[in-house]
């Protein structure tokens, strides 16, 4: 099987780095967006356009799933209260890295990675722990790589300005 990557993207800003530095390396991607934690609706159309239009851009494939809010709301009642990283966000990560790896496994790629713990804000050992949870139950491998290191943080930002992304203020659990 030739290798074929599967990018999980929350957002264009903390996808458009990585994006980059993929197309950099030769490596055969596309990117992959499921984010039933995103309210309201229109900030998850808002980031779902911007995520669009930087891979047309840069001539990426990209992927949507459906909008399924209410699967998350099941899988995280009772943790509105917990604070960022903390057990919603292990849930979270669990439930959008389990469904990308099954997309993953149904589409023939040979692995998965995600940017969702290329922010600061995240805890990048919960994501990828979520993430091998996923490899474990889905068996296809999740790659580890810390999209932040090696000047990660700063091609993100360099290229959310020169591509004039929408940076949104918050990861898009918190606003009902």
């Amino acid at each position: 099987m030739k290798d074929k990557l599967l990018l999980v993207s929350c957002c264009a800003p903390c996808s458009v780095g990585v994006i980059h530095q993929l197309q950099a390396q030769g490596v055969n991607f596309a990117v992959l967006f499921y984010n039933p934690n995103i309210r309201p609706q229109e900030e998850y159309q808002r980031r779902l356009n911007e995520n669009k239009r930087i891979c047309e851009n840069l001539g990426v494939p990209f992927i949507e799933l459906s909008y399924e809010p209410e699967i998350w709301d099941k899988k995280t009642q009772g943790l509105m209260d917990e604070p960022e990283r903390g057990k919603r966000c292990d849930i979270c990560f669990r439930l959008r890295l389990i469904r990308a790896a099954q997309y993953a496994q149904e589409n023939g790629f040979s692995r998965f990675t995600s940017v969702l713990g290329i922010s600061r804000y995240k805890d990048f050992d919960q994501v990828c722990r979520a993430g091998k949870d996923a490899e474990k139950q889905v068996g296809i491998p999740y790659d580890t790589m810390n999209w932040r290191k090696n000047g990660g943080e700063e091609r993100r930002a360099r290229l959310t300005k020169e591509y004039q992304l929408y940076q949104q203020r918050y990861c898009g659990c918190k606003p009902r």
